[in-house]
């Protein structure tokens, strides 16, 4: 739920604005008002969970997802529709760290951590590709509306769940763990700042004083925020974290994977309907091979990673899904067809993707104590969400300079150059898997 409605919203906005009259730059923060307190909150919603427990951020997450997708769905102006899809990303950064704690803190190391964690990664990664589909199949058969309330019956189902299974955690006999509110506003307003600057980049461009000035309003905070967490006892993120080869590796691929899968995934719907004239029903169906792709390729890694460690499952998807978005570089042409610029690509690319998602989450913990479970989710969302924004904000204004036009082959040339650098970034993951990670399963336990 929480990746779909990343994308949900996209294919609905032309109705969104015929039905409540948007301005120009208004509509752009449906979209952005989610990326953005969605992106700010992640680090806090990861430690909320460790100090007041997962299963109370997980029903408060879904309460105020749930609360705000009703909402959405039954405004009357563009300005309430802004402010709830904010609240949903303030619940999101609670329900989005809290369900990997969770799996991380239920199931021990093993086959069943990593079978947990593939049907969570496809849940994830295949979440933003149906959402494409749902929000065209919604808007077309019940208006835009539906693509904010159907929101509603799922929290209801995941509440009733959550009541029912997910266990109370108990605090040991310690003290309990302080709250580091310093911390919390600074990262909150360093990363609200650094999302913020990188979504208007396409607006505003990179050289704009807004652009530049909220980019380095960004690194201040931030630089502030790692400072202090050096000093305080009971950090919001305790920086040694990431001083674990393993926990290191699995954001930095974070961040150079889904650089390059956000941007790619953008540049497929914008040409299937700027060049090859889809319509939102027919752009959401060809982005099934894809949604597809991923879910061979996580349930492929949930039986393979525990006998063969997050290194080489990590490499051979990162390669793969290179070799996919160069391929998509090549084939997309004005004259070209679904099968020959599409399917091909979207299976080769999502099935590399896939083989990634579940390594990640197992990287991404190795040498975490359950106290810092929620700390460690938060933090590999984070570089989840940053890479996201920061790579469609970098290949878009590569895009916008290789096409030099607006005519149907120009925006081709674009989107190709866009490929291939999409196609770069996903090379570059695999070699930093190549790097940092250790290259046996025993090895990697002992990764601290």
């Amino acid at each position: 739920m929480v990746a779909l409605d990343m994308s949900v919203v996209n294919v609905a906005l032309p109705d969104m604005d015929a039905g409540l009259g948007f301005d120009d730059s208004g509509l752009l923060w449906v979209v952005n008002a989610y990326a953005l307190a969605f992106g700010g909150l992640l680090m806090l919603g990861g430690r909320l969970a460790d100090i007041i427990g997962g299963r109370r951020t997980l029903l408060y997450g879904l309460v105020l997802f749930g609360a705000a997708s009703l909402a959405g769905g039954l405004v009357r102006s563009p300005g309430a529709l802004i402010t709830a899809r904010a609240v949903q990303g303030v619940g999101a950064a609670a329900l989005a760290p809290v369900a990997f704690a969770l799996i991380t803190l239920t199931f021990p190391p093993g086959p069943a951590r990593s079978r947990a964690l593939g049907l969570w990664g496809m849940a994830s990664a295949a979440g933003g590709a149906l959402g494409v589909l749902a929000g065209g199949l919604l808007t077309d058969w019940a208006g835009w509306r539906a693509v904010m309330l159907v929101n509603v019956p799922i929290v209801l189902f995941a509440l009733a769940g959550a009541v029912r299974w997910v266990p109370r955690t108990r605090r040991g006999d310690g003290p309990p763990p302080g709250f580091d509110l310093v911390g919390a506003l600074l990262v909150t307003a360093g990363m609200s700042a650094l999302v913020l600057g990188l979504v208007r980049t396409e607006s505003a461009g990179w050289n704009s004083t807004a652009t530049v000035g909220t980019l380095a309003a960004a690194a201040l905070l931030l630089a502030a925020f790692v400072a202090v967490e050096l000093r305080v006892p009971q950090p919001l993120l305790r920086i040694g974290l990431l001083a674990h080869r393993p926990v290191l590796a699995a954001n930095l691929c974070t961040l150079l994977l889904f650089s390059g899968q956000f941007a790619a995934f953008y540049f497929t719907s914008l040409y299937l309907q700027r060049v090859l004239a889809y319509g939102p029903v027919p752009t959401g169906l060809a982005f099934l091979p894809f949604s597809a792709g991923i879910v061979v390729g996580s349930l492929a890694a949930t039986r393979l990673v525990g006998r063969f460690g997050p290194r080489p499952l990590l490499v051979a998807g990162g390669l793969l899904g290179a070799a996919g978005f160069g391929w998509f570089g090549l084939a997309v042409d004005v004259h070209a067809g679904f099968s020959d610029s599409i399917l091909g690509p979207s299976l080769t690319a999502s099935v590399g993707i896939g083989l990634c998602v579940v390594p990640l989450g197992t990287a991404g913990t190795t040498g975490v104590g359950a106290a810092e479970a929620g700390m460690a989710s938060g933090v590999l969302n984070s570089s989840r969400q940053i890479g996201g924004s920061l790579g469609l904000a970098v290949l878009a204004t590569v895009a916008a300079q290789a096409a030099g036009g607006d005519g149907p082959a120009a925006l081709t040339h674009g989107y190709a150059t866009a490929y291939g650098v999409a196609g770069g970034l996903l090379l570059a993951a695999a070699l930093v898997a190549w790097l940092l990670l250790p290259g046996s399963p025993r090895a990697a336990d002992r990764g601290r």
